[in-house]
């Protein structure tokens, strides 16, 4: 097996890589990495100290020779390098969308849920202390409404954002919705039925089973309804 995922399944981007493999049928090893701290090993491969990083071994076995830092780096690397299925849109203009509506997913969805959500709710009770349920509740309230709005519009009662199938920015999306569900719950169906639907489409598709069923292990307390 040339792949090796490193990183952790709990991190969305780790989940995104790994659904794009998977979606592939790609064979690869998932290798945790525990990043608290970070070992000495994996800051060589990582120089932006995040994961997940791939290595392909049939490139490189050691150091960074081999090495792909940063999920979208490396979701582009799998696309390229397998292509069938293909999951970036051949047309230009939807090739473009498609990866605008990933980095949006990633950055301005994924610091909202990230940060203003999961990390004051789960990494509080990874360390055994009360949930900052004040900090993720005006997160959900007041800032992530916005931002889902906007993606709303983009699916515009479609199954699928850009074309008529399955792309990278439907998983970067898929992949942050995920990782809200898992202490927050499903979304409001009334409020934002095209991304709800598209949620749970694409939390059971083969690809993401898996790694959520090991998140779900690990995330045993119950969901917190942010909403109310």
């Amino acid at each position: 097996m040339s792949l090796v995922l490193y990183g952790a399944p709990l991190s969305p981007f780790v989940r995104k890589a790994d659904a794009v493999l998977r979606e592939k049928n790609v064979p690869f090893e998932l290798e945790s990495v525990n990043i608290m701290p970070m070992p000495d090993w994996f800051k060589e491969i990582s120089p932006a100290r995040r994961i997940p990083v791939l290595r392909d071994k049939s490139v490189g076995e050691e150091g960074t020779h081999g090495t792909i830092p940063d999920s979208s780096a490396i979701c582009a690397y799998i696309e390229r390098k397998y292509p069938e299925p293909a999951l970036y849109p051949s047309d230009p203009y939807e090739y473009g969308r498609a990866l605008w509506l990933e980095e949006y997913c990633d950055t301005e969805l994924g610091a909202l849920v990230g940060l203003g959500i999961f990390r004051p709710i789960q990494f509080a009770r990874f360390q055994k202390q009360e949930p900052d349920i004040a900090t993720a509740k005006k997160t959900y309230t007041e800032k992530l409404p916005r931002v889902l709005d906007y993606l709303e519009g983009e699916l515009g009662g479609r199954e699928f954002l850009v074309g008529d199938s399955l792309s990278i920015a439907d998983i970067s999306l898929a992949c942050l919705l995920a990782q809200l569900a898992l202490v927050a719950g499903p979304l409001d169906a009334g409020r934002w039925p095209g991304v709800a639907s598209h949620s749970e489409r694409m939390t059971k598709r083969p690809s993401f089973v898996p790694c959520l069923e090991i998140c779900r292990k690990i995330v045993k307390q119950a969901p917190i309804d942010l909403s109310a």
